[in-house]
């Protein structure tokens, strides 16, 4: 374990060039040629992909493990997913002094709005939702906490309790609505943009992550629907086109669907970019036939 409590499993992760150095694990000539400095003292391997997570750690340690880790970086140790890696690092500290690729935040954070995360001082999922959900872009803010309630045990009114905390502060209305339009259920971003596009149109799904059984059987689980009138709606993103066996079982497990008195729409990356009223028309009309008041 290096120093501060993060685990590395090897020197591919970002790491402090003068510690790496007195433990013997590179030497200077290593250090020079295989290695790039992303910040002062702060290294990673020369040519890598960096995620999210590495920027994070890279960024805390840059700050010598003083900073608290906020933001969509603090989201990313908490393992959500669909974070870009092109944003900058996101740190909390008084001194506002920083280098490119780290943003800075100054806020008061209390005790019980931080938690540590693999040896990271980092805002907890409660208080990281609260920050994310108050910025601008109430779709993508509601992807943002859709993405933290998947990878974590964050529930929905831990989240208001922390805003009744602090009155005043930019973004709460927002937030409020943010929370209400949020779901645990939201396992990509598109199908969360999904469900609110449908939520735009007076037709908000009543459910997501429905399993449907035949008896003990467990058939599959639909995106998102109205299991009271059996309508459902299934994003396809490309794996369902490009995996041949994953087609096929989507072609299986439908027809299975319609056995039960399901009735399913696919939605599909051409629809969600341009034809949204394809989407609610469809939609609409199964939800009629089934008798739905929509």
């Amino acid at each position: 374990m290096e120093p501060g409590g993060y685990r590395s499993r090897h020197i591919d992760m970002p790491f402090v060039g003068t510690e790496a150095l007195a433990a013997g694990t590179v030497n200077r000539y290593q250090l020079r040629t295989r290695y790039d400095a992303l910040y002062r003292n702060v290294y990673v391997p020369r040519g890598q992909k960096l995620t999210a997570v590495d920027k994070a750690v890279a960024a805390w340690l840059w700050s010598k493990r003083r900073a608290t880790v906020v933001g969509l970086s603090a989201a990313a140790l908490h393992g959500s997913l669909w974070i870009d890696a092109r944003q900058p690092a996101e740190l909390n500290q008084p001194s506002r002094t920083r280098p490119p690729g780290i943003f800075i935040h100054s806020d008061v954070l209390a005790e019980d709005e931080t938690c540590v995360v693999q040896g990271i001082n980092a805002t907890t999922p409660a208080r990281t939702a609260f920050d994310l959900g108050r910025r601008k872009g109430q779709t993508l803010a509601v992807v943002r906490v859709d993405a933290l309630l998947q990878a974590t045990q964050l529930k929905l009114p831990e989240v208001l309790a922390l805003a009744e905390r602090h009155p005043g502060v930019r973004g709460l209305r927002q937030l409020e609505q943010v929370l209400d339009l949020a779901d645990y259920g939201g396992e990509s971003p598109q199908e969360t943009r999904l469900r609110l596009l449908f939520t735009n149109n007076g037709m908000r799904p009543t459910r997501t992550q429905i399993d449907v059984f035949d008896g003990r059987y467990h058939v599959g689980r639909i995106d998102m629907g109205w299991p009271e009138w059996k309508v459902g709606v299934q994003y396809d993103g490309i794996q369902h086109w490009q995996d041949p066996r994953r087609r096929t079982k989507d072609i299986d497990q439908n027809a299975e669907y319609r056995e039960l008195g399901w009735r399913l729409v696919h939605v599909g990356a051409d629809l969600m970019r341009a034809r949204h009223d394809i989407i609610i028309a469809r939609t609409r009309t199964e939800l009629r036939a089934a008798g739905a008041p929509y």
